[in-house]
């Protein structure tokens, strides 16, 4: 009997951990933004346990002739200031916790700085990222659209 009762508790703790990473995954995919200045367009991807999401499109990312991408020239790293800011990777280590993810990185190529950042789906195809440096309280909202 406690060899079954073992068992079906194992059982359960394997569903719930594979049901918490269904839910986890559902941001994966891509996202566009829906009430910022500066349009986006983000891949969100998982790497390991955690969540990153490559910049893809900015309507701040060309130059005047609309077709090259500008660098990454405000990054403290002298030695990314070179690189394109097309495809970088600028949210980084997003972790999935109860529903929301926690713990992020987001690197702003448009003044050089990195800001905490956590993320909420609202629903399947709505996404809420917060950024912030210190307090949560004094940071900044983006919403998002999931286009594919």
């Amino acid at each position: 009997m406690k060899k079954l009762l073992f068992i079906m508790l194992l059982a359960a703790s394997s569903f719930a951990s594979f049901a918490q990473k269904l839910d986890a995954d559902k941001i994966i995919g891509v996202w566009e933004s829906v009430d910022s200045e500066v349009q986006l367009k983000f891949d969100i991807y998982q790497s390991g346990d955690k969540y990153f999401g490559k910049l893809l499109w900015a309507s701040n990312m060309y130059e005047t002739d609309g077709k090259t991408p500008k660098k990454d020239f405000k990054n403290p790293d002298k030695s990314l200031q070179s690189r394109s800011r097309k495809g970088i990777v600028n949210i980084t280590n997003l972790k999935y916790d109860n529903g929301e993810y926690t713990g992020g990185k987001l690197y702003n190529p448009s003044d050089g700085n990195t800001y905490s950042l956590k993320a909420k789906l609202k629903s399947i195809n709505q996404l809420e990222f917060r950024g912030y440096m210190g307090v949560s309280l004094l940071g900044k909202t983006m919403k998002f659209k999931r286009i594919n």
